[in-house]
């Protein structure tokens, strides 16, 4: 417990002053960051010929996006297939089959880092740092680019004139790499270093064993792991050298590593929500926003916490004695590794210190919930990105129950607007709900472990974590297959693309209406009262869509074992 305070403060404490440097770093106001990172920023423009000061219309800017990403797809996809061919590949690993490079490729074009092979051994160090890095950073910092043009856009205060840019993605994306991103995995990876994870182009080490009866010598795979695993926890990333991901000591080798680690999952999420007050003037709102989101964190933290206190529930009738230490390192205990769960599914991360599977059934069932609300924090810039859908279909609702008409920040919400909305809200539970029965209805497709309960559970995390770009898994999935693999790829790009470029859209339609003055009857959206209609729709909404696939999963499998 004293472990799991001290990150809590670890956080809160790094969370302002980042927040504070990342408004002036992306905010409009110049000022001596602009002098110290022009020099590197000026040359990446001239070299991708972009002009950083043209201002893109939300079409232009979205456009932008994908094309970059399309492109990062194939380039990854080619490297994944031809590694075995190409140079920095010290082990000779071979190339992947198609289907699994395509998965790979859209995972972690869509910083979901869902993992479909084992790390050390199917990839390649070129891979893994051509490939997998540049994707693990370019991914949150768009995300991160994303964010701020919605909020200069919709949030700060401006003329009523008509207004059709939101800036400009290339200038974005640069300053959140350079500025942001870059400096703050350094920090961390020369952190991790020191505390013993690897830094090394060099092969796997080959160590004789103190008990040759077993086996005669093991081969420990190296690379550079450290500046792998920075990047993978501060970007929202997920994705491990190794397999086991951080459960495995040369990735999380001491207690200091672990804080480190944990706390990285949610310091650049939090610190958006005081970057974001500060970019916009909007601080009250964004006071509401995190209480919102807190509220949120601690309600799901303590019950995942209280549930891996519990014994095994496969145990019980044995009277094991104890907390749920099945597929937990022991050297963190039940507590580390159920915050690191909960903490991990809130922001869109991914990356475990723990075997998710072994959780028991309401500790399980609440990393599915962080994951179908999906903006308790959420992924770097998309977690509140995600959040303003939410706000925008509650200052809809909130409207007509006052007798209003519908409108956002003084701009009317019209059919438009609204459509494309719930269209974002409804694609999560059609993609994964959908996804899952045709799953289930093919039992050679589905590959699970467990036949009963767990195993519908275990379908329904694998989609989910793809739809929500966790990357996270109930491992007991036969997953590299051409189907799981096709079948997420279509999870992963609808659940990145929708959510993130919808609220762009509205913003960018918004911001060409007019404001209206504010009056006796407009709603508030910065008070306590319309923060608590936004929570109650994002409770309402997710129960709607997701509670009978819940009962039918992990509900039913804690009635039957007694939990």
């Amino acid at each position: 417990m004293n472990d799991m305070i001290a990150i809590y403060a670890l956080v809160a404490l790094l969370s302002v002053p980042l927040g504070i440097y990342i408004a002036h770093a992306l905010g409009a106001q110049p000022n001596r960051l602009d002098t110290l990172f022009g020099v590197i920023e000026k040359p990446i423009y001239r070299l991708a010929g972009v002009n950083s000061q043209h201002a893109m219309t939300w079409q232009v800017y979205a456009l932008a996006i994908l094309k970059l990403h399309m492109g990062l797809i194939l380039l990854a996809w080619l490297v994944f297939m031809c590694q075995g061919l190409l140079p920095i590949n010290p082990d000779g690993i071979p190339g992947m089959a198609w289907d699994t490079a395509l998965h790979t490729a859209v995972s972690f074009a869509t910083n979901t880092n869902q993992q479909h092979y084992s790390g050390q051994a199917q990839l390649s160090h070129l891979s893994q740092t051509f490939a997998i890095v540049t994707l693990q950073f370019l991914t949150p910092a768009t995300g991160l680019a994303v964010l701020v043009a919605i909020a200069r856009t919709l949030l700060v205060a401006k003329p009523a004139k008509v207004l059709n840019g939101v800036g400009n993605y290339y200038h974005d994306l640069t300053r959140t790499l350079v500025r942001v991103m870059l400096p703050l995995a350094a920090v961390v990876a020369l952190l991790l270093t020191w505390q013993g994870v690897p830094a090394s182009y060099q092969a796997a080490h080959q160590v004789e064993m103190l008990d040759p009866q077993v086996e005669e010598v093991q081969s420990i795979p190296l690379g550079p792991v450290a500046s792998m695993v920075a990047i993978k926890q501060l970007g929202t990333n997920g994705g491990g050298w190794y397999g086991p991901n951080s459960s495995v000591p040369l990735e999380n080798p001491t207690p200091l590593a672990n804080v480190i680690e944990t706390a990285s999952l949610t310091i650049i999420p939090v610190a958006l929500l005081i970057a974001i007050a500060l970019i916009s003037g909007r601080r009250r709102l964004m006071m509401g926003i995190g209480a919102v989101m807190i509220a949120f964190s601690l309600i799901s933290t303590s019950v995942v916490v209280y549930s891996e206190r519990m014994p095994n529930a496969a145990l019980a009738e044995l009277s094991q004695p104890g907390a749920n230490l099945e597929g937990k390192e022991l050297r963190f205990g039940t507590d580390l590794s159920a915050l690191w769960g909960s903490w991990t599914t809130q922001t869109s991360n991914g990356s475990v210190n723990a075997m998710h599977d072994s959780f028991n059934p309401m500790g399980g069932m609440m990393l599915l919930m962080d994951m179908f609300v999906n903006v308790t924090f959420g992924g770097v810039g998309v977690g509140l990105i995600g959040f303003f859908l939410y706000l925008m279909l509650a200052a809809f609702v909130g409207s007509l129950m006052v007798g209003r008409a519908p409108e956002l920040f003084g701009k009317p919400l019209e059919t438009r607007e609204m459509r494309w909305i719930s269209l974002a809200i409804l694609a999560q539970p059609l993609v994964i709900l959908g996804l899952s029965a045709l799953t289930v209805a093919m039992p050679n497709a589905a590959a699970n472990s467990n036949p009963g309960f767990h195993g519908l559970s275990q379908v329904l995390y694998e989609f989910t974590s793809a739809f929500a770009n966790n990357g996270s898994g109930f491992e007991g999935l036969g997953d590299d297959t051409p189907w799981w693999n096709i079948a997420c790829v279509v999870a992963l790009l609808i659940g990145r693309f929708l959510p993130m470029l919808v609220p762009l859209a509205v913003a960018g339609w918004l911001a060409a209406k007019r404001t209206a003055p504010a009056g006796r009857g407009t709603l508030p959206m910065d008070s306590p009262a319309f923060m608590g209609l936004t929570a109650g729709v994002i409770v309402i909404v997710n129960l709607l869509g997701f509670l009978p696939a819940l009962v039918l999963g992990p509900i039913a499998e804690s009635v039957v074992q007694g939990f």
